[in-house]
């Protein structure tokens, strides 16, 4: 039986702990995690850093976080029960905090794992319900909750940013803000392209075309 007798209990009129942040903000975090991994992932480890990794227990935040990765929104009623929904699917899910000093003090680290695919997310909630993620398999960036973008994994190769830009700007996409980051010269590298418009799902495939990218991501608000 849960610990909460009502989804208000964590995320609502009634919410616990003393901002939403700890609640609606872990739960969007949890769900752009899986919506950046794509799939329902196998095995979860969520690390929590900060207040977050404080009061996890008593402000529900392992719960909103797992439900999120189930893909449930902030005010999805199953939020409650979503660590044993997490088991019934065979899903395994590790939970741990860390002392380790972060920039911002709702932080938690998700690494998903699925036949042998990881991808490893830092998301932070900054209040208000919000959500970023600002790193994804060690690249260091800014995605928020809310907002039309795609992550592009692709070789840091001359030519690439223009064709995807170019690829965009022929299916009517304007681009608002852009980011690009890489490991060193050459090599894998990602970028974060905010649109104005939401980006079809079949662009995934079109935009993967595109020599030297590896992967890409659709993240529609």
């Amino acid at each position: 039986m849960s610990k909460y007798s009502s989804v208000f209990d964590i995320v609502g009129p009634a919410m616990i702990g003393p901002s939403s942040s700890h609640t609606a903000g872990a739960a969007r975090i949890g769900l752009m995690a899986r919506n950046i991994f794509n799939t329902e992932p196998k095995n979860i480890k969520i690390i929590f850093y900060g207040s977050f990794a404080n009061t996890y227990k008593g402000h529900g935040t392992d719960l909103a976080v797992i439900g999120g990765l189930l893909g449930y929104s902030a005010d999805d009623q199953r939020i409650v029960n979503s660590a044993s929904d997490a088991a019934k699917l065979g899903i395994n899910v590790e939970l741990t905090t860390s002392s380790k000093e972060t920039e911002h003090p709702n932080t938690v680290r998700i690494i998903m794992e699925k036949n042998g695919r990881t991808f490893e997310v830092v998301g932070i909630s900054p209040g208000g319900g919000r959500a970023e993620i600002i790193e994804i398999n060690g690249f260091k960036m800014k995605a928020v909750a809310d907002s039309n973008f795609l992550l592009i994994f692709h070789i840091d190769k001359y030519g690439v940013i223009a064709a995807v830009a170019n690829l965009l700007a022929s299916h009517g996409i304007n681009i608002g803000h852009m980011e690009v980051a890489r490991k060193s010269k050459g090599a894998e590298a990602l970028m974060v392209i905010y649109t104005d418009q939401q980006v079809p799902d079949n662009m995934a495939a079109a935009l993967k075309n595109i020599q030297h990218v590896s992967d890409v991501v659709v993240f529609n608000q």
